[in-house]
């Protein structure tokens, strides 16, 4: 008897310090609780209208719970807690309790929340981001294009494209036009910016803006082939002059990104080295150029070698100088 009353009371004991595993978690160099850290203007603004939603609706199921528990304790057959009436129809006071909380929550969160945030943090126009901006203030414009399975980054103001690493300037808006060459993914920086679709011959847009100097992981979160996992990006947020020194050493490079270079980069490609590559000259246009390109039928074709042996294939890049 003593050792399965024991046993009982060990589970209960591992059911209440499993909630300490979020706070552990948190000491992780990769956490999977990313979202709980943001470290963005947008970012911090949707976990902001998360928390207040989420907070409205505990208190609404925190107190259902609170008073299904406390009827069925005072209302209890035998045990003589409560009188029966068997005439009783109606009460306005119960009626008012019961619709008034959910239509003043509904109220409350259509206002804050549907209104409000999506306003706020409307990738096409964040005005969380924007409403703040300086009149002559100099925002940074990026252009990403998705490959089958790396990410481009080309930034139109400094005539220059990294692959595989975003880089931006605290303090200041970056504003992303996004596209892909052949399915549809995510970009996605957890701490910095909501996740936004990448579609192929497509446009869609997205900002963030970052006073945290750090390094953040950015990630494709959508399944889109073989090399989807390897699909990362490191996003460095520097200092303004820390970002100008980058672009000065990124602008050295011997890299030239004309639209036919751009063809064999876009063949597919699995970056399990996290491979970076930077071109100081960029053919002006090329993200329109692609996207004009994929609408009208511009195929890079996935070679059936790799799902049939991807050992094999990874071994033909390493031979082909492209691992």
């Amino acid at each position: 008897m003593f050792t399965r009353k024991w046993q009982q009371l060990r589970w209960v004991r591992y059911v209440a310090l499993a909630p300490l595993l979020l706070f552990l978690n948190g000491c992780a160099t990769h956490s999977i609780w990313w979202i709980f850290d943001p470290r963005g203007v947008g970012a911090k603004a949707s976990f902001d209208y998360m928390m207040i939603d989420v907070v409205v609706m505990l208190g609404i199921v925190g107190l259902t719970g609170i008073m299904i528990v406390w009827f069925m304790w005072r209302y209890h057959k035998g045990k003589n807690r409560g009188t029966y009436d068997g005439k009783w129809a109606h009460s306005t006071t119960i009626e008012v309790f019961v619709w008034g909380i959910p239509i003043v929550a509904v109220g409350f969160l259509s206002w804050a929340v549907a209104i409000n945030g999506s306003f706020a943090v409307n990738p096409y126009n964040p005005t969380v981001i924007t409403r703040h901006m300086k009149p002559h203030g100099n925002p940074i414009e990026v252009d990403v294009i998705a490959t089958d399975w790396q990410w481009l980054f080309i930034y139109p103001q400094y005539h220059m494209a990294v692959a595989n690493e975003l880089v931006v300037p605290a303090h200041t808006p970056v504003f992303f036009k996004l596209t892909s060459t052949a399915v549809t993914t995510d970009f996605f920086v957890p701490q910095l910016l909501g996740m936004i679709d990448v579609m192929p011959g497509m446009r869609t847009k997205d900002a963030l803006e970052s006073d945290s100097i750090g390094q953040y992981q950015g990630v494709a979160a959508d399944y889109c082939g073989a090399g989807t996992s390897w699909m990362l990006f490191k996003t460095h947020v520097l200092s303004k002059d820390d970002f100008a020194s980058w672009v000065h050493h990124a602008q050295q490079s011997t890299g030239n990104l004309s639209i036919a270079g751009f063809n064999r980069f876009a063949e597919p490609y699995i970056n399990i080295n996290n491979k970076i590559e930077y071109f100081s000259r960029v053919q002006k246009g090329l993200f329109n150029q692609v996207i004009l390109e994929v609408m009208h039928g511009r195929k890079w074709p996935l070679p059936m070698f790799m799902t049939e042996n991807m050992v094999g294939y990874l071994k033909k890049q390493a031979a082909e100088h492209r691992a």
